[in-house]
């Protein structure tokens, strides 16, 4: 922590100079008709509600008709109108602004290049100069208007751009929002006349997925960035459990370019950053062979665009250590590299490298690399394309009970889920805002369960649409509410809003959960707009624990989420959202100090903001992926994939199921959890219970639970390892050993046995997770 270094006169002066600079925010889209101009335009009635003097200028509404009402009484500035190629232009009057002199301007179009006779050529640099005497701007910008992107968005839609600015122009920015909406949105509004202007080729279905995933990834980027500044002031060290991190350690050898590429592929997957670390003994020259492979590791890993480092290293045994602190010191989620070739002599005199990083990281997964040279004869890993099975499915008539489960899709209602990165962002608001949106349009909606949490400015937002009543349910002597679903369906509306979709309901209603009751909603033909945090995610229990300290008791299925038509993100800066909680407009006054101290500390914020990002950027993937294989941002993955879960009745269990369906989602694979029972011992009734809630787990997520049984203790590995080689299983995942060193030496490690027996699959070590702050139980 640098909280008592004295600060430089150049600091000093950078400080003070900031406080006279205008305050710059971008509202950033896919593309044009996201909706950026109109939160901005809602934005400037806001802050002028609170007394600020806001004007606009250069504002391109587009004659769109929820956008013209956005400006309301807003004073404009005249901007200067010139034509090129026959269509109409709109500069900043500076001149006019600068005598206004008005503390916000609101403007469109970041990238616009200005008129040959302007003050300056591009609007960014108007802008800079806005900042630069005091004047704050809200502006827009697409993010293929972004020169790096534009370079990525060319090649992956074809879609060409003329103007642009810097990538870095967004590190200017004080804030970025990014305006995220699905590509069934943008083509709705296009069916529906209020979106003009666009090319064909920017309004193709998988174009705009590829445009939005990119805009994302971009702002997820930006967050990380400023997650990791924030974690360095405050002097933490490590991995924050939001973005993923690969970290290669190889060596000048023929299967180096291995292990790099199976690091890629990981780092693909997980849409995380690499690098890749070698290690000499300064003392020694590298041998012609070994030369030569290090040229080519280096052009590797040139080529897929990861960071290379060559670190000495006196002697082997320093090694665990060394590289476990440059981990640490990088922010790395996971070392990837090769199965150890000792005896288990040779282990016991020397040392194992992967045990002895186990027994000196906490945090940081390890992930072995199959040696299939040594069982398979390969060099490469295969490539899996479709099977002449899958070509042959196209065309075998469907079974009736086939044929009923598509039916039932057609007639299912359509889902629509809200997602934000924490409570107060806004997703109640956007999702009744699109229900009186649809009830103008004619369509017959009405709000099946609402949660305001007494927020007024949600209230005003229910207008027209009717309120379902709650049914009341007498529980132990209390009257409580609950939602109704069957009044719901006998109402059958075309579409219904449910708020809080990972809510548990009262015992004694139907169904425990909500997302239950949503179910059957949508089975009986009605559309559902809902809404749920990103902490709910049942997938993601274990990261937000490891972010916030927080174990999250109410979570919905991965899988509910996958059902959904569209899911779109509510994003909020933390700057924002901790504002709103100032105001109280998140929770009552009395609760705000505790939650600022807690769930909404900066940290937390930024870190679960960059976790919503990523988690829906992976969601639009997979849907490109279906649409449009090739057109995928992390590319297809060409290798037929079996994840092997090995686990204990131990607390981390359900760390292991949770990350395991995680990786068997994005590799688009069958997945195992397995539990060993020794023969002889007695089951007792909590081990049976902690059984069955393993088994519940890993079936909720899609997974197949099964109890294997062995002899002895001993014998353990072999029945994992044996079963994961019968299930053709090509990684297998195990937990960090907690055991002492007594029970090692007395019943050997399971996990060193299975890292030697396994040599012929990938092996994955998951951290054990050592909290930073205390774990507490939230319903939030």
């Amino acid at each position: 922590m640098m909280s008592f270094r004295r600060r430089t006169p150049e600091e000093i002066l950078l400080s003070i100079s900031k406080l006279h600079r205008g305050r710059l925010k971008v509202y950033i889209g896919a593309v044009s008709g996201t909706g950026k101009t109109y939160h901005m335009l809602r934005e400037g009635q806001t802050l002028r509600d609170q007394g600020i003097d806001v004007v606009i200028c250069a504002v391109s509404t587009l004659q769109r008709p929820e956008t013209v009402e956005q400006i309301g009484g807003l004073e404009r500035v005249p901007s200067i109108h010139w034509r090129k190629d026959d269509q109409e232009r709109k500069d900043l009057n500076l001149d006019a602004l600068i005598e206004r002199n008005p503390e916000v301007v609101l403007v469109d179009g970041l990238a616009h290049q200005n008129r040959d006779d302007a003050r300056f050529p591009t609007r960014l640099e108007d802008i800079r100069f806005l900042l630069s005497r005091g004047i704050s701007v809200i502006t827009t910008v697409n993010v293929y208007e972004l020169e790096d992107v534009r370079v990525i968005a060319n090649k992956l839609t074809g879609i060409k751009v003329a103007e642009t600015v810097p990538t870095d122009t967004l590190e200017m920015a004080d804030e970025v929002v990014l305006i995220d909406v699905t590509p069934e949105t943008i083509l709705n509004r296009v069916a529906e006349g209020t979106l003009r202007g666009q090319s064909s080729e920017m309004l193709k279905r998988g174009n705009l997925a590829v445009l939005r995933e990119l805009s994302l990834r971009l702002v997820a980027e930006g967050v990380n960035d400023s997650l990791e500044k924030y974690r360095e002031e405050l002097g933490l060290v490590g991995p924050s459990g939001a973005a993923e991190r690969i970290l290669v350690s190889t060596q000048y050898h023929w299967n180096g370019s291995i292990y790099v590429r199976r690091g890629q592929q990981i780092a693909k997957r997980l849409n995380g950053d690499m690098r890749v670390v070698t290690f000499v003994n300064p003392k020694k020259q590298l041998t012609n062979e070994a030369a030569a492979f290090k040229g080519s590791i280096i052009k590797l890993v040139e080529r897929i665009g990861a960071e290379f480092e060559e670190l000495p290293l006196d002697s082997r045994r320093s090694l665990p250590g060394v590289l476990v602190r440059y981990a640490l010191n990088n922010n790395v989620t996971r070392i990837v590299l090769g199965h150890s070739k000792q005896s288990r002599w040779q282990e016991f005199w020397q040392g194992s490298i992967v045990h002895d990083m186990l027994k000196k990281t906490r945090n940081v997964d390890i992930f072995v690399v199959a040696d299939r040279a040594e069982h398979e004869g390969e060099r490469i890993l295969p490539a899996k394309m479709s099977s002449p099975e899958e070509d042959v499915d196209l065309f075998r008539r469907l079974s009736s009970q086939q044929l009923n489960q598509k039916i039932m899709q057609i007639k299912r209602g359509r889902f629509k889920v809200y997602i934000g990165a924490a409570p107060g962002v806004g997703k109640t608001y956007t999702m009744l805002r699109e229900g009186n949106d649809l009830l103008k349009k004619g369509i017959q909606v009405c709000v099946g369960l609402l949660e305001t949490h007494g927020r007024k400015e949600t209230m005003d937002q229910v207008g027209a649409l009717e309120v379902l009543p709650r049914k009341v349910i007498d529980y132990r002597g209390t009257r409580l509410e609950e939602m109704d679903t069957n009044e719901m369906i006998r109402r059958n509306p075309e579409v219904v809003l449910i708020d809080e979709l990972a809510h548990t309901n009262v015992p004694g209603c139907k169904y425990k959960k909500r997302y239950e009751d949503v179910l059957e909603v949508l089975a009986a033909g009605i559309s559902v707009i809902t809404t749920v945090n990103v902490q709910h995610l049942e997938s993601l229990n274990d990261s937000v624990e490891q972010i916030t300290g927080v174990r999250v008791r109410e979570t919905v299925p991965d899988h509910i989420l996958r059902l959904a038509d569209e899911v779109q993100l509510i994003d909020v800066t933390p700057q924002s959202l901790q504002q709103r909680m100032k105001e109280g407009k998140i929770y009552a006054m009395e609760k705000v100090h505790q939650a600022l101290n807690n769930f909404f500390k900066t940290g937390n914020l930024i870190a679960l903001r960059e976790l919503a990002l990523r988690e829906i950027a992976d969601d639009v993937d997979e849907r490109l992926e279906a649409w449009e294989r090739s057109s995928s941002l992390r590319g297809p993955w060409r290798r037929k994939e079996v994840i092997y879960v090995c686990v204990d009745c131990m607390q981390y269990a359900e760390r292991l199921i949770r990350r395991g369906f995680r990786i068997a989602y994005r590799l688009k694979a069958v997945w195992y959890v397995t539990y060993v029972q020794v023969m002889n011992t007695a089951q007792s009734s909590v081990s049976a219970e902690r059984l069955e809630a393993l088994k519940k787990l890993t079936e909720r997520l899609g997974g197949i639970f099964e109890i294997q049984n062995a002899r002895i203790t001993r014998e353990i590995s072999n029945v994992l390892v044996g079963k994961a080689t019968e299930y053709g299983a090509t990684q297998m995942i195990v937990g960090q050993t907690k055991s002492s060193i007594w029970k090692v030496l007395w019943q050997g490690s399971i996990v060193k046995k299975l890292l030697r027996s396994a040599r012929h699959m990938d092996v994955l070590v998951v951290a054990t997770y050592d909290p930073i702050n205390q774990v507490v139980e939230t319903d939030d």
